[in-house]
């Protein structure tokens, strides 16, 4: 496999998988790995998937392993989305993954309307705002930054894509919480389960989970035990580590 551009190959232990990371252009985080852990796609072959905002594919190269269902991932900047391409081939899944280069808000003329079991997201965290403080990099900014799709617009198309009671699942930032529920809510989204994220034990959450079920009953949230990411030692904690190295 030929990397390019400062590129290197990581691996996620836990999931036997590779991937295609360059510190230039993008490497998933965290939030992916998390995202990806939390997401309950169908196990078996009939189930259909989307990743939006799929950056170089980490989440849906990691939600291979979960489901044996067809995957599609959609990402708008082309160098990410071919280091996806590559990563795909490294880990022969091309049978089950395609990386579609696309605009998210072009998906239907390229994906079916009503017709997927599980749409995942990790989205842009920050609003575009004049004064919004934004990385140099371009390919980080508009990871970072709703510079080419908002966070309406992500639910929207996922709601679009989801058959009744298919299940959406999403990562974000706590203080976004109350716009994300909303948003949900009015796109036919019920939200399900809400999982909090600490770096530490005190410290105030960082990232939040949610799953949201179409045309849920809108009764019936539940709050899952909190996920904590270091210890006082600032090593990962044992639930972290089995989700990263698988033990």
């Amino acid at each position: 496999m030929c990397l390019i551009n400062n590129e290197r190959i990581d691996m996620l232990y836990a999931n036997n998988i590779k991937i295609i990371q360059s510190a230039d252009v993008f490497s998933f985080s965290l939030d992916a790995v998390l995202l990806a852990n939390f997401a309950a796609p169908p196990k078996n072959a009939a189930g259909r998937i989307v990743d939006l905002c799929a950056g170089n594919g980490a989440v849906a190269l990691f939600l291979s392993t979960k489901t044996t269902g067809k995957i599609t991932a959609v990402e708008i900047q082309a160098r990410l989305c071919e280091m996806a391409q590559r990563s795909i081939k490294l880990n022969s899944l091309e049978q089950q993954i395609t990386a579609l280069n696309i605009d998210l808000a072009d998906s239907f003329k390229y994906l079916k309307k009503d017709a997927y079991d599980t749409v995942t997201c990790n989205p842009p965290y920050f609003s575009d705002l004049p004064t919004s403080k934004k990385n140099e990099n371009p390919y980080l900014a508009i990871a970072r930054h709703e510079i080419t799709v908002d966070l309406q617009k992500i639910i929207e198309v996922t709601s679009g894509l989801l058959k009744m009671n298919g299940k959406a699942f999403f990562v974000h930032r706590p203080e976004r919480a109350g716009e994300l529920f909303s948003l949900l809510q009015a796109q036919r989204l019920s939200p399900k389960r809400v999982q909090l994220v600490y770096p530490k034990q005190g410290r105030e959450a960082n990232m939040i989970l949610v799953e949201a079920i179409k045309d849920g009953r809108p009764r019936g949230m539940r709050f899952l035990p909190p996920l904590v990411v270091y210890d006082d030692n600032n090593q990962y904690t044992p639930l972290l580590r089995k989700i990263i190295y698988g033990k």
